[in-house]
């Protein structure tokens, strides 16, 4: 079984926002809503280099949960997924290192072509660094509802 259980990865690929919460210094969990972009087994999202605590966050304690719960950025699909996992800060080329994920961000968001065209008036905000996350577990409510069990797939079981 992979990493990601075939209806959770048609989820991620649907969905224009996933929520990825971190823990911050003090243990308490932080949440940010971000764009999650499947590649491969990984969840690969971008974040501002400029002033991004949730990159420090991450560097500092790496095991991060995504969720997609609403129907409303999912392209209407109504199940819920739950990835926890480690993930890693990728900062190698902040100038253009994440274009690479630009065709499915688009994709999922057809207004990034014309906030690109506002690039070199606000060349900060373009610095971006990649969080690639390794899915370790995930949860999977395929009728939605939450108050019921999920299906569970975890790495251990896909080895």
């Amino acid at each position: 079984m992979p990493l990601l259980p075939d209806p959770v990865a048609r989820l991620v690929d649907a969905a224009l926002v996933g929520e990825l919460t971190v823990v911050a210094e003090d243990g308490r969990p932080m949440t940010y809503p971000l764009v999650p972009v499947l590649d491969d087994d990984r969840i690969v999202m971008t974040s501002s280099a400029l002033d991004s605590r949730k990159l420090g966050h991450i560097k500092s304690n790496p095991r991060v949960c995504l969720s997609v719960t609403d129907p409303a950025t999912s392209a209407g699909r109504t199940e819920r997924a739950t990835i926890q996992g480690d993930a890693r800060v990728i900062e190698d080329d902040l100038h253009s290192g994440w274009e690479r994920l630009l065709p499915e961000i688009g994709r999922k968001d057809p207004s990034i072509p014309a906030l690109l065209k506002a690039r070199v008036g606000f060349p900060l905000i373009f610095e971006r660094a990649l969080i690639e996350l390794t899915p370790k577990r995930t949860l999977y409510w395929a009728d939605g509802r939450t108050d019921g069990a999920p299906a569970v797939n975890t790495a251990e079981a896909a080895r």
